[in-house]
């Protein structure tokens, strides 16, 4: 059961059902359905009536307040009408090194060639309240200078600074030859637009797609399936 944000834009929806079909290509024999905390249906309640146990997996890129709040929520309440529900309850999508390789792997589709050392990049995430998920997205930052960019530095899109408008324009004013954008974002929708709408505006060369079905989703979809089946069942909440 993969469970994402949901988003009023289709295009949300429909790179999640890519992202899963490929889930499908991969493991066959898995019973994969989708549900939506948010704006799209199913939401998890009618995703899980009629089963008795099911590995639910947050498609989220950092734990945060959608994961260690609104999602345990939501299994509360399934809890009054299916008691006897088992749930193996996975970890979000990041982090993991292979979404570095997912970013790198957009950005070579927009030209940009992996740690070319005249190029700044600025990693975008959506942002987030909790100051724990921000500094985790400046940690991947860190830890991506290391591939051999000319340096990398974490912007967000909301919640958190700085904006990836601001971390663009602070990157030319430091000299970098150029600066690229790597949206750190599951889907396109709104925050993906105005990221690449307000960078472009900031002087950013290139603006790469979102990480959408990449191959390195489905791999770290299943690795969290894998070690999430291997955890003890319990009931809801």
């Amino acid at each position: 059961m993969a469970v994402a944000h949901g988003s009023r834009d289709p295009r949300a929806a429909a790179t999640v059902a890519a992202l899963l079909d490929r889930v499908r290509l991969a493991r066959p024999e898995v019973p994969v359905r989708v549900a939506y905390l948010d704006h799209c249906t199913p939401a998890l309640g009618q995703a899980l009536n009629g089963l008795e146990e099911a590995v639910v997996l947050p498609l989220l890129l950092t734990e945060a307040y959608h994961s260690r709040v609104d999602l345990p929520a939501a299994l509360n309440e399934v809890r009054a009408r299916h008691p006897r529900l088992r749930v193996h309850y996975g970890a979000t999508l990041g982090p993991h090194p292979l979404l570095l390789s997912a970013l790198e792997r957009r950005l070579a589709e927009a030209g940009v060639r992996a740690g070319d050392p005249d190029t700044a990049v600025v990693l975008v995430s959506a942002g987030s309240s909790d100051a724990r998920a921000n500094a985790v997205i400046a940690g991947l930052a860190r830890t991506w200078r290391r591939s051999g960019w000319w340096t990398v530095s974490a912007g967000y899109a909301s919640a958190a600074d700085p904006s990836p408008a601001a971390a663009v324009a602070e990157l030319r004013r430091a000299g970098a030859p150029r600066v690229v954008v790597a949206p750190y974002l599951l889907a396109p929708g709104y925050f993906a637009d105005k990221v690449r709408r307000s960078t472009l505006e900031a002087g950013a060369a290139v603006v790469s797609d979102v990480l959408g079905p990449a191959p390195e989703l489905v791999d770290v979809l299943l690795e969290r399936y894998e070690s999430a089946q291997r955890q003890p069942v319990s009931l809801v909440g």
